[in-house]
């Protein structure tokens, strides 16, 4: 252990207030575009390098972590160093902070969608669905690189698309994830195993068991309950939570499970669905927003204001219930290499899940002609090469979609 994680843990309490976590997180859910890579880095600059709030060696664990669990890793991140820094209202502050400013300007482009009319306004719209494009080829591009490096892990990729493809919606998901795992305790133990953290969190072992025991509960639970009472408000809590259980890898991996509980069942058009996933790049924070505009613009009722609370709080709680439910466990299970070779094949198993939503939904509601085809490539090659910001490029093709409208 080295003298800095020594010293690092032997300050188990909060040593701050809600009012600071919340004013840091403030800033950075008002700043932080790029999606959740892009959230690490901006977590790092301002509460490891500025604020100094822990230590670089404990910030990787915690990643590490997040990254290991279902959920959006950046905001579970954000999430645990309120918990560290001021504990349970400390790490409500921070998930408020985060979350919020994105959430609230979605759903005022939900509310304002119906008024966009018209071949300019159309074009526009259809310039985000070549947003979702660029962006969603970009994270297929850039998780491959990472999560696929071997022959193992791409076969696995590959095989995941096959399995997506043959059983549709969130079965097909659901089954390739663990498939994948399956597939790296036989294929993926060559990995290095990773050194044990130093847990340093206020949490106990009987409070990870109750939120653990939660989550179980809510998953098993809320279809069964859903299907016994006829209440949309229900459906929309149950379609979220599930949504939210079982995405591993980040925000854009949940887009083929949110299309498969929303457009599927007929609540959201598909266009719609596009359009608002194109609006989400253009606001800082969490891709995880994206569920407040759904429940915004989707129905029956409740939409609007209160489904998008539904949906955002339903979308948020499984991966927040995992996190503190793991911490008081995580240095025994993250040493095992078992456990390490599985998370190799079901993250490969990930990118094989978006590569299969890169081509349906995103790929063919979008493109449908060459000068498509052009734009949306613009809009990647700007991202990958040029390494423009994701709004920048929301304005751009945006921008262009209007043109087009306009001259079409």
């Amino acid at each position: 252990m080295t003298d800095e994680r020594a010293s690092a843990s032997r300050h188990v309490q909060p040593t701050g207030a809600a009012g600071e976590v919340f004013l840091a997180f403030l800033k950075l859910g008002l700043t932080s575009f790029g999606g959740p890579i892009a959230h690490l880095g901006y977590f790092r600059d301002e509460i490891v390098v500025r604020r100094r709030w822990l230590g670089e060696a404990e910030y990787a664990d915690l990643v590490a972590l997040c990254q290991f669990l279902p959920g959006p890793a950046s905001s579970q991140v954000g999430f645990a160093l309120g918990l560290y820094r001021a504990g349970p209202l400390g790490a409500l502050a921070a998930w408020a902070a985060f979350t919020l400013p994105s959430a609230a300007l979605l759903v005022v482009f939900a509310l304002g969608a119906d008024l966009l009319d018209g071949p300019v306004a159309q074009g526009v719209l259809h310039g985000l669905k070549l947003v979702a494009v660029a962006v969603v080829a970009q994270a297929v591009w850039g998780m491959a690189r990472s999560l696929t490096p071997d022959r193992q892990r791409a076969t696995i990729a590959v095989a995941a698309v096959a399995v997506t493809i043959l059983l549709a919606g969130s079965p097909g998901q659901v089954a390739a994830i663990v498939l994948g795992g399956l597939a790296g305790l036989v294929f993926c133990r060559n990995g290095a195993v990773m050194a044990a953290p130093v847990t340093r969190f206020p949490v106990s072992r009987a409070v990870g068991v109750v939120c653990l025991v939660l989550f179980a509960l809510l998953l098993v639970g809320l279809p069964v309950l859903a299907a016994a009472v006829n209440a949309h408000g229900l459906d929309l809590f149950d379609a979220f939570y599930r949504a939210g259980s079982l995405v591993f890898g980040g925000g854009h991996v949940v887009l083929p499970l949110l299309d498969a509980e929303t457009v599927a069942s007929g609540w959201v058009s598909k266009d719609a669905f596009l359009a608002g996933y194109g609006a989400a790049q253009a606001v800082p924070g969490p891709l995880f927003t994206i569920a407040a505009y759904l429940g915004a613009v989707g129905g029956p009722m409740p939409n609007g204001v209160v489904g998008a609370a539904i949906a955002l709080v339903a979308i948020f709680l499984p991966g927040m219930l995992l996190l503190v439910g793991a911490l008081p466990f995580w240095d025994a299970l993250r040493g095992r290499p078992a456990a390490q070779a599985a998370m190799r094949g079901a993250n490969a198993a990930v990118v094989g899940i978006l590569g299969a939503a890169l081509y349906d939904p995103v790929w063919i509601s979008a493109v449908l002609d060459p000068l498509d085809f052009a734009l949306a490539l613009a809009g990647f090659v700007a991202l990958v090469a040029w390494k423009a910001p994701p709004w920048v490029v929301v304005l751009l093709l945006a921008l262009a979609g209007g043109v087009t409208g306009a001259l079409g």
